[in-house]
């Protein structure tokens, strides 16, 4: 769906740096913007948070203009909020767009039950560790771009959702405790289809489909079972699979880096040498 705050911004002097599509239709953008007075209200919801700057950034209120603005602040902006921002420096800063359906449909896969309200609670410059880390650890700090990331970008996203559900809303869920890891035909059957698709782009949703589980249970369980969650074991089949052909086979290096899950060879020899300690050249010339 077409996300409104980005044609509303867009109107202004607010730059879009760069955006995604996140699984089941939810969308990230980064801006940045200075000395500009801004007019939002959207169909969606949106969860913002400062990245660099802002402390010159005031929202309009009832009482005036209120400022609290500065890195690793978060707004939380309900659909049909109206808001208007005076930015009197410079901000950068990133947006999550998503809808009531996405989190009915959270609310359900992980408490199997349909939601029959969910207001979410306006914030304004607040504070929380666990929504600065899920951003700047794993929604900003990879390639957007490249397929193999779409996992860790669904699942950060999920788990960012989830906790606005608990924390941030009139809907006071208790989680249900997870218990025991994957049954080991399940776990052979999801780690068989993982090997066969290295080379695509897997998401949380299409690995929970292999359990019959929610995503939020499977992503659980298979950490309990696995000791690593889904994207971090996907990443290192795809290292070991690259590591294997580099060995035995002649195959160009960008062709591996490719038939493996990564959308392109810079990235691939970055995780590479992440993971082993030596670049795929490196290894391909023995040392």
């Amino acid at each position: 769906m077409p996300y409104q705050t980005i044609s509303q911004l867009q109107q202004h002097k607010t730059q879009l740096m760069d955006t995604i599509q996140i699984g089941s239709g939810m969308q990230m953008a980064v801006w940045n913007n200075h000395h500009d007075r801004v007019r939002v209200c959207s169909d969606h919801h949106t969860l913002s948070l400062y990245i660099q700057d802002g402390y010159e950034s005031y929202r309009k209120t009832h009482s005036g203009w209120k400022n609290g603005g500065g890195p690793d602040r978060f707004c939380l902006m309900p659909e049909g909020q109206d808001s208007t921002w005076d930015i009197r420096g410079n901000l950068t800063f990133a947006h999550l767009y998503y809808t009531d359906q996405h989190l009915r449909d959270i609310a359900q896969k992980i408490w199997d039950k349909e939601p029959a309200h969910i207001e979410l609670y306006e914030q304004d410059f607040g504070q929380d560790a666990l929504i600065s880390t899920g951003y700047r650890q794993f929604l900003l700090n990879c390639n957007w771009q490249d397929s193999a990331n779409q996992l860790q970008l669904s699942s950060a996203s999920t788990l960012l959702l989830n906790h606005l559900l608990q924390n941030y809303s009139n809907v006071q869920w208790k989680l249900p405790r997870v218990t025991g890891g994957l049954a080991p035909f399940i776990l052979k059957r999801v780690l068989e289809w993982i090997d066969q698709h290295l080379q695509t782009a897997i998401t949380i949703a299409s690995l929970a489909q292999q359990a019959d589980l929610s995503e939020y249970h499977f992503a659980h369980m298979f950490k309990q079972s696995m000791g690593l969650p889904p994207h971090q074991y996907v990443l290192q089949q795809r290292l070991d699979k690259a590591h294997r052909l580099i060995l035995n086979s002649r195959d160009e290096l960008t062709d591996i880096a490719l038939f493996c899950g990564f959308s392109s060879a810079s990235h691939f020899s970055v995780r590479f040498k992440q993971h082993y300690g030596y670049s795929p050249s490196q290894l391909r010339k023995g040392f």
